[in-house]
């Protein structure tokens, strides 16, 4: 038995996942009641009606670990807040007015809702856990690529996720179109939203190898050997031969002696 079976209690395990989506699901039904705009909240919550079924239904082949149940838990919420108001509207700044008696916008000297900024870049560092782990246990991915995958999976999510939008605008358009894209005006928003959710996800990245070169003895050589060409012979028409040549030989194995 590994060590990871070892310490791995899947009543205990079971329970704090269960406690994690009845959370997500409370925060759900209470934002779910009177969105600003509920045909945008319907369009934000298109991935959330797909993903945290996914996560259900594959609980008992791939039960996450925790701390990636409590990133994903993390973000959707911040989602669902977003979803709630829409992204370009979320009071925050009203918050910290009542709080500390003036905006964060004032203090900062911001002139937009930088909402959806926070979250592009929040997604970054609170989905690459999760990715990471999905990697490493299905794909078995190793060493340098156990973090460049997740780093992968990111950016071209966020960028999936930039072209959604822009294509939602483009068959809605009016003010749904418009709430759905939330740019507030913007030309590169797609951009700096793409880029903050690749900057989080590459600190988070860096934070991850930090702690296993800590105390990881094998990290070096975990990495070293993941950059090591395993397969000296090129692939290509080279590999084509080789399956041509290995379907020729079962034809022929296979074939009634006459």
């Amino acid at each position: 038995m590994s060590v990871s079976q070892s310490r791995f209690d899947p009543t205990s395990h079971r329970r704090f996942a269960a406690v994690v989506l009845t959370i997500f699901l409370a925060v759900f039904v209470a934002l779910a009641f009177s969105p600003s705009y509920r045909e945008d909240w319907l369009l934000e919550n298109v991935l959330v009606f797909v993903l945290v079924p996914f996560f259900v239904v594959t609980y008992r082949r791939l039960p996450l670990s925790r701390i990636s149940y409590v990133s994903l838990l993390v973000f959707l919420v911040l989602h669902e807040i977003g979803a709630h108001y829409t992204y370009a509207e979320v009071p925050y700044d009203a918050a910290f007015e009542a709080i500390l008696g003036r905006g964060l916008n004032e203090l900062m000297g911001w002139e937009r809702n930088h909402f959806d900024r926070a979250v592009h870049f929040l997604y970054g560092v609170l989905i690459t856990y999760p990715t990471r782990e999905i990697f490493l246990r299905v794909a078995s991915a190793r060493g340098f690529w156990a973090y460049l995958f997740p780093l992968l999976v990111v950016m071209s999510s966020s960028l999936l996720f930039e072209l959604i939008e822009w294509a939602a605008a483009l068959a809605f358009g009016g003010d749904l179109g418009m709430a759905y894209l939330g740019t507030q005006g913007d030309v590169w928003d797609s951009h700096k939203d793409s880029g903050l959710a690749t900057l989080g996800s590459l600190l988070a990245s860096v934070a991850i190898a930090a702690l296993h070169a800590a105390l990881d003895r094998d990290f070096t050589r975990e990495w070293v050997e993941s950059l090591r060409v395993k397969e000296p012979v090129p692939l290509g028409e080279v590999a084509v031969e080789r399956l041509l040549e290995a379907g020729d030989r079962s034809s022929n194995d296979g074939a009634p002696e006459r």
